[in-house]
C-alpha cells in the first residue's frame, strides 16, 4: 500500500426500506485532518478522470456511493517509501470504501460498468477557482504504468 494511503469498508446498514451508510465521521483515522469542503461528480459509463496531484496539502477522500468506479494512485515522489507504487482499488455499490488519498500522489478514476458513477470526495483544503490545486497530466500517459482499459479483476 502507498505511504499514507489508507481505505476503510464502510458499513452498510440494510434493511427493507433500503439502506444508510455512514461516509464521514470525525473520530475515524481517515479523516485526521477535517475537510474543508465535499462535493460530488458524476461520471458516465467509461469515462476516465485523470491523471492530477495537489501540491498544497490536500488530502482526498473518495467514496463511490452510486455505480462502480477503478481508482488509480500512483506515487511518483521522491522522499516516499512507496516511490513509484501504483495501487488501484475498485470501490461502489458492491465494495463501500472511502480511499483515503495524499493528494500528492498522482490520483484518478474511471467509471466502470454499465451505468454513470457518482464519486463523493471530502478533500481538505477548499477550491480556489482563481489559483487551482491541480496539477495535470493526460490519462494515458507513459509516466504511470496503469493501463486503464485493461479488465478489472476481482
Amino acid at each position: 500500500m502507498i505511504h499514507d494511503l489508507e481505505v476503510r469498508d464502510l458499513q452498510v446498514n440494510a434493511d427493507e426500506r433500503g439502506h444508510l451508510v455512514e461516509v464521514f465521521r470525525e473520530d475515524w483515522d481517515e479523516y485526521d485532518l477535517e475537510p474543508a469542503m465535499s462535493y460530488y461528480s458524476m461520471t458516465y459509463p467509461g469515462v476516465v478522470r485523470a491523471w492530477h496531484k495537489h501540491n498544497r496539502g490536500q488530502i482526498d477522500h473518495f467514496v463511490c456511493p452510486k455505480g462502480r468506479i477503478k481508482v488509480g494512485v500512483y506515487d511518483d515522489r521522491e522522499d516516499s517509501p512507496t516511490q513509484d507504487e501504483l495501487n488501484t482499488f475498485v470501490i461502489g455499490e458492491h465494495n463501500q470504501q472511502v480511499i483515503r488519498i495524499p493528494g500528492d500522489c498522482w490520483h484518478g478514476f474511471k467509471a466502470i460498468g454499465d451505468e454513470p458513477a457518482i464519486l463523493l470526495n471530502y478533500p481538505t483544503n477548499l477550491y480556489d477557482y482563481d489559483d487551482p490545486d491541480e496539477e495535470r497530466i493526460p490519462y494515458d500517459t507513459d509516466k504511470i504504468p496503469l493501463d486503464w482499459e485493461a479488465p478489472v479483476h476481482g
